[in-house]
């Protein structure tokens, strides 16, 4: 038991939260928070397979998930321990099947195989002719290098924004060499030749952690700032061949995949599997097996075979991990065209986009295909996370974020972060209000004393600010009649609370050679890169909101 107390206000809102809910759970939780048991808290496991009707399992469900993934939470977890702890675990997984899969690897020809192994290999060379043909059997001759709104293994102070990255001497592995001519030839290249700096290399990325729940920290890695510029446009490239030649486009999958799970929930036509520590066990001999020679290549140029954790230099048995920028395509690829032999294996037709479905490590497949994938996936590396994985007659499906219990969405709302100022609690109220519009009008007194109490908090005239779903976190959720509304000829202007004050970086301060490699990038444009240049010259980097104010939004 951990006697630290969680903040005044937050306690009365999830005590209100816990007692309106009245569930088993939610009063063990209620009990816990009084007593200061947030181990127990943290330890609370609600299981869909256990329940028969949709509403039970909600109730309980919000109860359990309100502060699991709230960070400050006063555990006695070592989180970044429990992480590196993690990590470690993947990197020996992935030793494991790199030893397994070493007979496998093309530069091997299959010699000497059993008759078992024989069929394996037929399984992996299936694979890599079907990703051959979903990706083309070489990559582009040149890439788009992109810059990610995170930082990068040169840079320092938690300066993030592309002229700050463009200022500092970066950093390649050998590896990545022959991306260097490339590099040079651009801006941001002839830049730094002009300026007479110097391009340094490294073994390899640098091993970090990010929040992720209250016991555990996220393992992630920080790449060269070369190699991840070019990391980024090779992701991009397999993005855009897989939308070309299989029509699956992974901008759109997060709501197919929830649609499926939905509707699956009900008929049980479909699973939905996750992974456990996915993108840490993803093995190098995995991605030689199965990708075409001249794409392995690339990849492996690009990404980094060392990780630098507690000041020693790793050898990597794994491929690449979160913090590289083609990790998540990489392992959409790999998944899918698993998950599309074995289901040819079971007489499916095996189409991306129709009978499997793959985001990163969320996969869907037919429901009779679960077994023989699971052996796939384990005999390649890698673990089913059982705890939120679902198939047969459980009438509970859960991807991409989504959860649905016989077609009733009952995904929870999860605390993630500190209440601070007024935007965090218009946000934990809307998280409220979903609940009671998921609940339904029957059970909003369950919610109803929560959402009032985190309302309480707000100044008055920001307590006015009420709009529809769509504006997002600048309004709070409510009905039509309570919005403050202004007309000016066809057009509706809401009250919100929005963003004013930005954390800006300004442009000219770097000099005319960064300018120009910014302007030719695409900063300041309509180039969809996500970055904002103000008409003041400044950039407004990652995380830059500095305050906010009641204002007018029109909305349609």
């Amino acid at each position: 038991m951990n006697n630290h107390a969680l903040p005044g206000t937050l306690t009365r809102i999830a005590l209100s939260l816990m007692e309106g809910l009245g569930s088993p759970v939610s009063k063990s939780v209620s009990a816990m928070i009084r007593a200061g048991d947030w181990d127990g808290i943290s330890s609370v496991k609600v299981d869909p397979r256990t329940y028969t009707i949709p509403h039970s399992y909600f109730l309980d469900a919000i109860a359990g998930s309100f502060l699991r993934k709230f960070e400050p939470l006063p555990t006695s977890s070592d989180r970044v321990a429990a992480a590196r702890a993690k990590w470690r675990e993947g990197e020996t997984q992935c030793y494991r099947a790199n030893e397994r899969l070493a007979k496998f690897l093309p530069s091997v020809a299959y010699c000497h195989l059993s008759e078992s192994d024989e069929e394996i290999a037929s399984f992996f060379r299936e694979a890599r002719e079907l990703i051959g043909s979903w990706i083309g059997f070489k990559p582009p001759s040149l890439l788009e290098g992109r810059f990610g709104p995170g930082t990068s293994f040169s840079m320092k102070g938690g300066k993030t924004t592309v002229p700050d990255k463009m200022s500092i001497d970066p950093s390649l592995t050998r590896g990545a060499l022959w991306f260097l001519p490339q590099w040079l030839g651009s801006q941001w290249g002839a830049g730094v030749a002009r300026r007479r700096g110097e391009v340094s290399f490294v073994p390899g990325n640098r091993f970090a952690t990010v929040p992720k729940t209250c016991l555990t920290h996220r393992a992630i890695a920080i790449e060269p700032d070369i190699n991840v510029f070019y990391q980024l446009g090779l992701g991009k490239a397999l993005r855009t061949r897989l939308r070309e030649n299989t029509g699956w486009d992974l901008d759109r999958a997060q709501d197919i995949h929830g649609r499926v799970a939905r509707e699956s929930s009900v008929s049980r036509e479909f699973a939905t599997l996750d992974l456990s520590n996915a993108s840490d066990t993803v093995c190098r001999h995995l991605v030689e097996v199965l990708l075409p020679p001249l794409w392995y290549e690339q990849l492996d140029g690009l990404r980094s075979p060392k990780t630098l954790l507690d000041a020693k230099w790793v050898r990597l048995e794994k491929f690449s991990s979160m913090g590289n920028g083609f990790t998540f395509e990489l392992e959409t690829l790999l998944f899918a065209a698993l998950s599309v032999v074995t289901s040819r294996r079971y007489g499916h037709k095996g189409v991306l986009g129709k009978d499997v479905f793959c985001f990163g490590d969320d996969i869907i497949c037919k429901d009779d295909v679960v077994p023989g994938l699971r052996s796939v996936l384990e005999f390649c590396g890698f673990s089913l996370n059982v705890d939120k994985s679902f198939w047969g007659q459980v009438p509970f499906r859960e991807s991409c974020g989504q959860d649905f219990f016989n077609g009733k969405s009952v995904r929870p709302h999860f605390l993630e972060e500190d209440l601070e100022g007024p935007e965090d609690y218009i946000a934990l109220a809307n998280g409220i209000a979903r609940l009671s519009e998921q609940l339904g009008e029957l059970t909003l007194p369950a919610v109803k004393k929560a959402w009032f109490q985190t309302l309480d908090q707000l100044p008055t005239g920001i307590r006015s600010c009420r709009g529809p779903k769509g504006l997002g976190d600048i309004v709070i959720t409510d009905e039509e009649k309570r919005w403050s509304v202004r007309q000016r000829g066809s057009i509706r202007y809401i009250r919100c609370y929005r963003p004013v004050r930005y954390r800006k970086v300004n442009v000219h301060a770097f000099g005319s050679d960064i300018i120009l490699a910014c302007a030719t990038y695409g900063l300041g444009s309509t180039h969809p890169r996500g970055w904002a240049w103000h008409k003041d010259g400044g950039v407004v980097p990652r995380n830059g909101v500095l305050g906010y104010k009641v204002g007018w939004v029109a909305a349609s």
